[in-house]
């Protein structure tokens, strides 16, 4: 069964039947060795998409795409290895704060990134805009930037998960990234691979977000946490609000500029400073670095004392980044010509964003993918963004474009105006972390 060809994986699948994980095992040696091709894999998630996996399917699916490189150990580090993985949202920027957080408390952070997936922006992606950054080091180079700063976000490399840095592309284009399975094998391959202590996932639900509602990112959350608990890796996951941009940026060179604020101390957006801190609170906790009712302060005292800010500029400069990025970041990184106001039709409060097409209106501007070997332009997207429940006017539009020329801003100005609703004063949003996911569940959906 391990050799059947793919025509006929795709039609089992397609067809209900349940994988053998040898079948299964095949198909990541095809997707490594290139022997299956782009419209086999596509068709395969199309499949998954329609027809699901069980739960022994995304097992042997994980395990399989984790083992299709290398499996790191960290037995020279003196700290726990600590990570944590976002399901993606608009905004999403908060690992760059993070990362260096954790390893000014003593944690150190080997974090397997990905790029752009859909309408949400990718990790990878940001930080494509510092010059020099190299997102995909050898694991030497990888393994010292963790040593010297504590901690190093990258990219897979030929050695790390491989079959699904291709898979991961080939969803992103074909409308294939929702499948709770193929999200959960794609996320944990890259997290046992880099060979961590513990994970805590930041699931993400609303209209920006990939799982629309609360019980669905539950299902995705148990998921991954039943799987990753079955891999010996200890999984918590936060349930979070992802009903507008997280921050006030959505665009890679602005989100890192955003970034160098926070670390810097000059501006925190409150909904974003909640988050990072629920985050590295939990992983605190996990890792033995500090109990939970003195985590938050910690992670508090590592922003104010700038402890967070040198650990952040360590990775920068190892990973072959400039080494005034946090003194010079307007000079460092890259800026669009052409800025745009865009107002609302009517003044009013904001009482929705319609995230997914917000995002998309991003990609339009050249912000994300559309192909796979679509060439990203950094300096593109949006700042200054309004929230759930701000009022929006004349002083205070919905938001400011930045664009490579006046035809592409205007453009994404109406595609924006369509994309906020705005009228009626609303109650202020809820707390940004909705639930907490600490023992997987036995029978959770794959």
């Amino acid at each position: 069964m391990d050799r059947i060809l793919p025509q006929e994986l795709i039609r089992a699948k397609r067809d209900g039947d349940v994988l053998p994980a040898a079948a299964i095992q095949g198909f990541v040696r095809g997707l490594t060795d290139g022997s299956i091709t782009d419209a086999q894999v596509a068709a395969f998630a199309m499949a998954v998409h329609f027809q699901g996996m069980t739960r022994a399917e995304c097992v042997a699916l994980t395990d399989a795409m984790t083992d299709s490189g290398v499996r790191l150990a960290w037995p020279e580090l003196d700290g726990p290895v600590l990570d944590k993985h976002s399901t993606g949202g608009l905004g999403d920027k908060v690992s760059l704060m993070l990362a260096p957080m954790l390893a000014a408390c003593g944690g150190y952070v080997p974090m397997i990134s990905g790029r752009g997936l859909g309408h949400t922006g990718g990790t990878l992606d940001k930080l494509d805009s510092i010059p020099g950054y190299v997102t995909t080091p050898s694991r030497e180079v990888f393994r010292d930037a963790v040593q010297v700063a504590g901690c190093a976000i990258v990219g897979q490399t030929g050695e790390l998960a491989p079959a699904d840095d291709r898979f991961y592309a080939i969803r992103d284009v074909t409308a294939t990234v929702d499948p709770i399975a193929l999200i959960t094998a794609s996320i944990l391959s890259k997290k046992l691979a880099a060979g961590l202590d513990a994970l805590v996932m930041d699931v993400k639900f609303g209209t920006g977000a990939f799982s629309r509602d609360l019980a669905e990112a539950r299902a995705l959350a148990e998921s991954i946490t039943a799987v990753a608990a079955g891999a010996g890796l200890a999984t918590h996951a936060l349930l979070t609000d992802m009903n507008q941009i997280l921050g006030s940026t959505a665009g890679n060179a602005l989100e890192v500029m955003e970034v160098v604020e926070y670390l810097r101390g000059t501006k925190r957006d409150p909904r974003l400073h909640a988050l990072v801190m629920a985050l590295g609170t939990e992983l605190l906790a996990m890792g033995g670095l500090a109990p939970s009712a003195a985590a938050a302060e910690r992670l508090e005292r590592c922003l104010a004392d700038g402890t967070a800010a040198e650990r952040f500029e360590r990775m920068v400069v190892a990973l072959g980044g400039p080494s005034d990025l946090l003194a010079s970041a307007t000079d460092c990184l890259p800026v669009a010509p052409v800025v745009l106001a865009v107002n609302a039709p009517d003044a009013g409060f904001v009482r929705r964003i319609a995230g997914r097409a917000v995002g998309m209106a991003i990609v339009a501007l050249g912000g994300g993918r559309q192909k796979p070997s679509d060439t990203i332009d950094p300096r593109v997207g949006l700042s200054e963004v309004v929230g759930l429940g701000e009022r929006t006017d004349a002083e205070r539009p919905l938001a400011l474009v930045h664009a490579a020329d006046q035809a592409s801003a205007e453009a994404c100005a109406a595609t924006l105006r369509a994309c906020f609703e705005v009228g009626e004063a609303i109650d202020a949003p809820g707390p940004i972390v909705c639930e907490h996911l600490r023992e997987p569940t036995e029978d959770a959906p794959a």
